[in-house]
C-alpha cells in the first residue's frame, strides 16, 4: 500500500505543476478540458499498437515487451488521475483512502507476487486490453477500472515492484519532459537514435536503486540539448 500511496502522491504532484492547482475540476490553468478516460483509451490504443496485429506487416515479429511495459505505465498514470479526480470532486476521501480501496481489490494481491509470464496468445492479449478499453469508456467504477488495468498491467510484464520502479522513472522523465520545452515543443525525444523512454529504461536498469533526483540527473548528462 505503501508504494501504492506514494504514486498517488507523485501524480498528484506532477498534476498540480503540469495542469496547475486545481486541476481536478477537469480544466487546466490553461482553460483545457481534462478527460482522463480519454487519454487512459487512447494510451490502450498504443500498448495495442506494439503488438504485431497487423495481418499485412512484419508478419513474423514478436511483441515489443519492453515498451508494452512504458506503454502499461502511461496507461496507470491516467487512470490514477482519473481516480484522483473523482475522489476529490466527490468528497471520497484522502490519497490514503483511495490506496486502501486500491489495495483491497481481489486480484491486488496476485499482483504484488513476482511477475509470471502470461500463457494467452497475442491476440488473447490484445483483447483483455479491449475489454478494458470497454471498461474506460463506460464510466465504469473505479474499483473494476483498477481491477482490469492489474489484469492488463499483469500481462503486460508488470507486478507491483516492477510497476513501481517504471512508474518513478517514468514519473521523474515527464517532469523533465515539462522543464525542457515539452509544451512549448521544443523538447527533443530521440536522444541520439533513441526515445527517451528507452534511455530512462536503460538507466533504471544499470541502477535499480537509484533515487528520482539521481535518475533527473542522469536524464539531464544524456539530454542532446544540454
Amino acid at each position: 500500500m505503501k508504494k501504492i500511496l506514494q504514486m498517488l502522491q507523485l501524480q498528484q504532484e506532477l498534476n498540480d505543476n503540469t495542469n496547475g492547482i486545481g486541476w481536478e475540476g477537469g480544466v487546466t490553468k490553461n482553460g483545457k478540458l481534462i478527460d482522463w478516460r480519454r487519454c487512459a483509451y487512447l494510451e490502450c490504443a498504443e500498448l495495442i499498437d506494439s503488438y504485431p496485429w497487423k495481418h499485412w506487416k512484419s508478419i513474423d515479429a514478436e511483441p515489443n515487451y519492453d515498451n508494452i511495459k512504458i506503454e502499461a505505465v502511461d496507461i496507470w498514470h491516467f487512470v490514477m488521475s482519473e481516480a484522483i479526480m473523482v475522489y476529490s470532486t466527490n468528497d471520497l476521501g484522502t490519497h490514503e483512502a483511495l490506496a486502501t480501496m486500491i489495495a483491497e481489490l481481489e486480484n491486488f494481491e496476485e499482483f504484488k507476487k513476482p511477475f509470471k509470464p502470461s500463457s494467452k496468445d497475442h491476440y488473447g492479449q490484445i483483447a483483455l486490453i479491449e475489454e478494458f478499453i470497454r471498461t474506460i469508456m463506460q464510466e465504469s467504477t473505479l474499483s473494476k477500472l483498477f481491477a482490469d488495468y492489474f489484469d492488463v498491467a499483469m500481462q503486460s510484464g508488470l507486478d507491483l515492484d516492477t510497476l513501481y520502479q517504471l512508474y518513478i522513472g517514468k514519473n521523474t522523465l515527464n517532469s523533465f519532459r515539462q522543464d525542457h520545452g515539452y509544451k512549448e515543443g521544443s523538447y527533443i525525444k530521440m536522444w541520439n537514435g533513441k526515445e527517451d523512454n528507452e534511455v530512462m529504461q536503460q538507466i533504471l536498469e544499470s541502477n535499480p536503486q537509484i533515487t528520482p533526483q539521481e535518475l533527473y540527473n542522469e536524464l539531464e548528462k544524456n539530454y542532446p540539448g544540454a
